[in-house]
């Protein structure tokens, strides 16, 4: 696409001072020319020359009129400002700071009222109330002062019901996992930081009932495992519930948990033997290990310690003819 050309008029004045100069100084080398090479017109050449000189001023000043009028235009209106700017500051200068106070005020409101705006989009509520205050005691503005007032304390009422609303679902996800200790602390971590909200009120007791209704479902369960001679859940639960309970409270149980661990040890017991006996080698190994590791300190666990290391090459043995008899899986 073609640049249209510039016109005359729009070139930069440094640029058109230019172009006039070039003029004048071949008009000069041009009358130079004819006192050298046509001395017959050598006054004449030399008048040219005379009248070249004294118009090369007038011609460049001429060029540049329009743009320094431009210019002259808004120096003069910057003097202007400056002058008001300093007018203002004289008359301001033997004032007082309340006066000062006086005659800014509005602009000092408009001011606090931005900065109170944006600590309450940024929920700073304490940096806001100190603005509010500001704004009521120092200038005045009681009714603008209530207004701001009151946003902010309904705005911090309804973020710290959603952080602590956050807060107590974090702390049922807790108890829900049977994780105490945590659910403790988290207990004690909401009630410290949010005093003033109903909610966090009785947190620890509130864990503490979940933590003994769930001690007492233990407790019923065990039993009732126990009872109907299911040996692997009662010894779960026996397990699970030795954490909850004292030394008194675990009186209780002492003989139900004596009869549910002389059970499982006899029911171990039988199993590693048919394992044994049918060369279950792998089964009779993970029978083995588990009597060693709950009842390392019977005569039981004292006949598989001295079978161990054989049965782990059998079982391993076991697994890899096993591994090579299998079909490979289809393509």
């Amino acid at each position: 696409m073609a640049t249209k050309p510039r016109k005359q008029s729009d070139l930069a004045p440094a640029q058109t001072d230019m172009l006039w100069l070039g003029l004048y100084v071949l008009l000069g080398i041009g009358c130079l020319a004819f006192m050298v090479f046509q001395p017959q017109f050598r006054k004449e050449a030399f008048l040219g020359l005379i009248i070249t000189l004294a118009a090369l001023p007038i011609g460049l000043r001429a060029t540049s009129q329009s743009e320094q009028s431009a210019i002259d235009t808004e120096l003069s209106d910057r003097l202007d400002r400056l002058a008001g700017s300093i007018e203002v500051m004289t008359r301001e200068a033997g004032l007082s700071e309340a006066a000062k106070r006086v005659l800014h005020r509005r602009e000092e409101r408009d001011l606090l009222c931005t900065e109170i705006e944006r600590d309450i989009a940024d929920e700073d509520w304490d940096a806001a109330m100190v603005l509010v205050r500001e704004l009521a005691e120092r200038f005045g503005y009681r009714a603008d002062a209530e207004q701001f007032r009151a946003r902010v304390e309904a705005q911090r009422a309804q973020s710290m019901e959603r952080t602590v609303h956050d807060a107590i679902n974090n702390l049922g996800a807790l108890v829900s996992d049977h994780r105490w200790a945590d659910a403790f602390a988290e207990a004690g971590r909401i009630s410290r930081l949010f005093p003033e909200s109903p909610r966090v009120e009785g947190l620890h007791a509130h864990v503490e009932e979940a933590r003994n209704r769930y001690k007492l479902d233990l407790e019923r369960r065990f039993l009732h495992a126990a009872e109907r001679d299911e040996i692997d859940d009662a010894m779960g639960l026996m397990k699970e519930l030795d954490s909850y309970l004292t030394e008194d409270e675990s009186e209780q149980f002492r003989e139900v948990a004596r009869g549910v661990i002389g059970k499982a040890r006899d029911n171990l017991g039988v199993r590693f033997k048919l394992a044994i006996q049918d060369r279950n080698w792998v089964g009779a190994l993970d029978v083995g290990e588990r009597i060693i590791a709950e009842f390392p300190n019977t005569r039981m666990s004292e006949e598989v310690r001295s079978m161990i290391d054989m049965l782990r090459t059998k079982a391993a043995t076991m697994s890899s003819a096993s591994r090579a008899t299998a079909p490979e899986p289809p393509l």
